[in-house]
């Protein structure tokens, strides 16, 4: 499997931003074919190689087909490339299964974590399909950037090296993937820093200054990188580009869901708000429960990502909030906050 580009299959599945994106991409490489669940964002990948609702008029590629279809989409894939939000991808995978063989990788591209079981996505592959090499692509990704031409990276984390023939056929064009076998830190780093992304847009949007900012992020990436440690993965993983890469891209970008949620936090709206009027899903918002329980589970202190979490429950105000923030940051750089 993997060894003719020119036959490679591969199933995106789900035609959110990065998913249409990384689909797109991967035409030059392999035969793709993306599922959607709207008729009509099907309908308008297929016949106008565009969609407008997540990725304006960027054009994708003309080879690129789409379905709605979720057994057509599966047909004699050799790989199976996941982009579905956290709270729907347990339920997506479990239709996904029947309709794979047991060699085929699936690739979790979701940086969330399941609410009631508190497991990673590559965890739920684990669960749901025994037998599959799992693994996730994650990294500083801008979709729209990445669809505009613009170089990125990205990291692939296996569990099995049956699948590292799907590395090279990742690297398209300036979109460059590395490897790393630290599945669990790869995977975390995209989970965790979300709400640090949170916490900097809250400080953008009620004007704090650059300083502030590169604080908040600094002392966002210890907190990430100690919780993501004790939870199995290696510290050396949230230098890279998983952890810092990602943390950065996602805390500076206008483009980015879960600053846009803190931005919106400083103007006085509340979550449900903010959530119900964007169009794509903020992975920070719905996983900062569950990131808090885990870090007191293991007794690993997060100050930035507990404050965080109770202004998204509507416990505490915003800008009262973020004045603790800076007194978090401004502490001694040596202790936990």
């Amino acid at each position: 499997m993997g060894d003719s580009k020119k036959w490679t299959h591969i199933a995106v599945i789900g035609g959110g931003s990065w998913g249409t994106t990384l689909a797109s991409l991967l035409c030059r490489n392999a035969r793709v074919t993306l599922w959607a669940r709207d008729t009509a964002v099907v309908d308008e990948i297929n016949q106008a190689h565009r969609h407008s609702r997540y990725l304006g008029d960027l054009p994708l590629n003309k080879k690129l087909k789409a379905t709605n279809d979720l057994e057509t989409a599966l047909v004699e894939a050799d790989a199976v490339l996941v982009a579905i939000p956290s709270h729907n991808f347990r339920a997506v995978l479990e239709s996904v299964a029947p309709h794979i063989a047991e060699t085929t990788p699936i690739i979790s591209m979701t940086k969330g974590l399941e609410a009631t079981s508190q497991k990673r996505m590559s965890e739920i592959i684990r669960e749901l399909c025994p037998n599959q090499p799992a693994g996730v692509l994650t990294g500083p990704n801008l979709a729209k950037e990445i669809l505009a031409g613009k170089a990125a990276a990205s990291v692939l984390a296996l569990d099995h090296p049956s699948a590292t023939w799907l590395q090279p056929l990742l690297n398209v064009g300036l979109f460059r993937v590395y490897h790393n076998d630290d599945v669990i830190g790869c995977e975390l780093g995209g989970v965790l820093k979300n709400i640090i992304a949170i916490a900097v847009g809250l400080g953008d949007g009620l004007g704090a200054g650059d300083n502030t900012r590169a604080a908040l992020i600094t002392r966002g990436l210890a907190e990430v990188t100690r919780l993501g440690h004790a939870l199995g993965g290696r510290p050396e993983t949230f230098a890279g580009l998983t952890g810092m890469g990602d943390m950065i891209a996602t805390c500076t970008s206008p483009q980015s869901r879960n600053r846009h949620v803190g931005l919106e936090l400083a103007t006085g709206k509340g979550v449900e708000q903010i959530t119900s009027d964007m169009h794509m899903v903020a992975e920070g918002v719905k996983s900062a429960p569950t990131v808090v329980a885990l870090a007191k589970q293991h007794s690993i202190k997060v100050p930035i990502c507990r404050e965080i979490h109770r202004i998204l429950e509507g416990k505490a105000d915003a800008t009262l909030v973020y004045r603790g923030l800076l007194r978090v940051v401004a502490g001694a750089e040596s202790e936990p906050g």
